[in-house]
C-alpha cells in the first residue's frame, strides 16, 4: 500500500508543481490589479530606475537581439517550426505534440492574462509593444522552450542553456523598458507551469519513445 502511494504522489508531483506555478502566477496579477492604478511594486521601480542610469548602446544591442528572438514572426513561426522539424525528423512524434501543445497552451495563458488585467506597461520603453505588461509573453515563450526541451533531451547542458535564455531573456526585457521584473516573473512561472502540466499526462509516453 506504502509503494502504491508513493507511486501514486510521484506521478501527480509534476502535475501539482506545473499547476501551483500557474497559480502563483495568476495570484500575483490579481495582487497587483488591486493595487491602484495597477501601480509597480517597490522592487520594480528601484530596478526600473537603475536600469534607465545605466543604459547605453553596449548593453542595448544584445537586448535588442533577444527582443528579436523572443517575440514576433521569428519567435511565433521560426523557432516553433525548426524544433518541431528537428523532432520529426528524429521520429520523435510524441515530443512533437508535446512541444506543440505546450507552446501554444503558453500563448494562449499569456494574453488571457493580458487581456484580462490590462497592466500598463513603463514609460520608459524602447521598443514598440502590444498593450498589456503581465505577463511577459517573451519570458513566458523562454521558459516554455527551455523547459519542453530539457524534458524532452534529458542533457545537463540543455536546462543549463534553457535557464540562462530565460534569465537573459528577462533582463533584456526589463533593460528595454517593456516590463517590470514582476512581469517577468509572472511570465517565467506561467511558462514553465504550462511546460510542466503538459508534460505530466505525456510522460510515460516520452519516456518510452526516448
Amino acid at each position: 500500500m506504502k509503494e502504491r502511494t508513493t507511486r501514486t504522489i510521484s506521478r501527480r508531483w509534476p502535475l501539482i508543481s506545473g499547476v501551483t506555478a500557474v497559480a502563483l502566477a495568476v495570484a500575483l496579477g490579481l495582487l497587483i490589479s488591486l493595487r491602484e492604478k495597477n501601480l509597480p511594486f517597490g522592487f520594480d521601480t528601484e530596478w526600473m530606475d537603475e536600469v534607465v542610469e545605466h543604459r547605453n548602446p553596449l548593453w542595448e544591442a544584445p537586448a535588442l537581439v533577444m527582443n528579436f528572438l523572443g517575440g514576433g514572426w521569428f519567435a511565433v513561426f521560426v523557432i516553433p517550426l525548426v524544433v518541431i522539424a528537428l523532432l520529426l525528423a528524429f521520429r520523435r512524434y510524441a515530443a512533437t505534440l508535446y512541444f506543440a501543445v505546450a507552446v501554444l497552451l503558453s500563448v494562449g495563458v499569456v494574453q488571457l492574462l493580458k487581456q484580462t488585467l490590462g497592466r500598463p506597461r513603463p514609460l520608459e520603453i524602447l521598443v514598440t509593444s502590444d498593450t498589456g505588461s503581465f505577463p511577459s509573453g517573451h519570458v513566458a515563450n523562454a521558459a516554455t522552450l527551455a523547459v519542453v526541451l530539457g524534458l524532452i533531451v534529458r542533457r545537463g547542458w540543455v536546462w543549463a542553456a534553457g535557464i540562462a535564455y530565460t534569465i537573459l531573456m528577462m533582463l533584456s526585457r526589463t533593460y528595454l523598458g517593456a516590463h517590470w521584473v514582476s512581469d517577468t516573473v509572472g511570465g517565467a512561472l506561467v511558462g514553465a507551469g504550462v511546460a510542466v502540466i503538459v508534460w505530466a499526462p505525456l510522460a510515460l509516453r516520452l519516456e518510452r519513445e526516448r
